[in-house]
């Protein structure tokens, strides 16, 4: 009799088991988000398209003022028809010039002679802009240079209804709970091989937890770079590993892991 109850509780114990496993991650090992930062003419030229032929979806944190902004709104609204996501990175891109190696600065761009009010004020125009291209109010925010506060005050905490979540810039593999939606961390991405973005997927798999790629360049354009064939190398396997690795747009994965964050809330009580 004791056999047979061992035996059901080991049966109990491996359904369970099964079953967190299958929640964890949209029914897979791990999450995996693409994010693009800075609205680059390289974006729509050699992401894109590649993206485009795995059937992915990336998520594009775009900037008003960037050239590659202005000069090709049609083209950004075509990658927002089809599937990928718009996301917001503020109007003219601020960041704080005090920080050493911050000389690139300019006076005008400097968040440390930001006002709060000024801050939300651009943050919420483009999102107006955003819902231009593609008729959305759903939106994500991505923090220029990483910088979160002006001052002392953490100014996305006076407009978190306007967004579901951030990205932040610190390199973390978080699993659900642990995460926070308004400052998610990111792998930032300069000069890596294929394989070494590959073996960062793979570390999420075997850890069954987030990993959201921050790129700036891909083949140029920006100082922080990776090559092409490298990033058509992670793509690759993303798509011949769908199986077992959920591939999606930051908004989507975020608006998950809220839900199952409530879930886990109510459960706790």
């Amino acid at each position: 009799m004791k056999r047979i109850a061992f035996l059901y509780l080991f049966i109990l114990q491996g359904i369970l088991a099964f079953a967190q496993q299958k929640v964890t991650w949209n029914g897979k090992q791990c999450a995996v988000v693409l994010t693009y930062d800075d609205a680059l003419n390289v974006h729509l030229d050699n992401v894109i398209p590649v993206l485009d032929s795995a059937k992915l979806k990336g998520t594009f944190y775009l900037s008003g003022y960037f050239p590659g902004f202005r000069q090709r709104i049609t083209d950004w609204r075509k990658a927002a028809a089809n599937g990928h996501e718009m996301a917001n990175h503020t109007l003219f891109h601020p960041c704080i010039g005090q920080i050493p190696g911050r000389e690139w600065v300019k006076p005008e761009s400097n968040m440390g002679a930001y006002s709060v009010t000024r801050m939300v004020d651009e943050i919420r125009m483009m999102n107006v802009l955003l819902q231009t291209l593609d008729g959305k109010t759903q939106r994500t925010f991505a923090y220029p240079c990483g910088d979160n506060k002006i001052g002392d005050v953490t100014y996305l905490d006076l407009m978190k209804d306007d967004f579901v979540a951030a990205r932040g810039v610190k390199p973390e593999f978080l699993s659900l709970g642990q995460i926070d939606l308004m400052n998610v961390g990111a792998i930032g991405i300069n000069g890596q091989s294929g394989e070494e973005l590959i073996t960062l997927v793979k570390k999420a798999m075997e850890t069954k937890t987030l990993l959201v790629f921050l790129f700036h360049g891909v083949g140029g354009e920006h100082n922080l770079n990776v090559s092409v064939d490298a990033h058509r190398k992670l793509v690759h396997f993303l798509q011949q590993n769908q199986s077992q690795i959920w591939v999606a747009p930051f908004l989507e994965v975020t608006q998950y892991i809220k839900e199952a964050q409530q879930k886990m809330k109510k459960g706790n009580k």
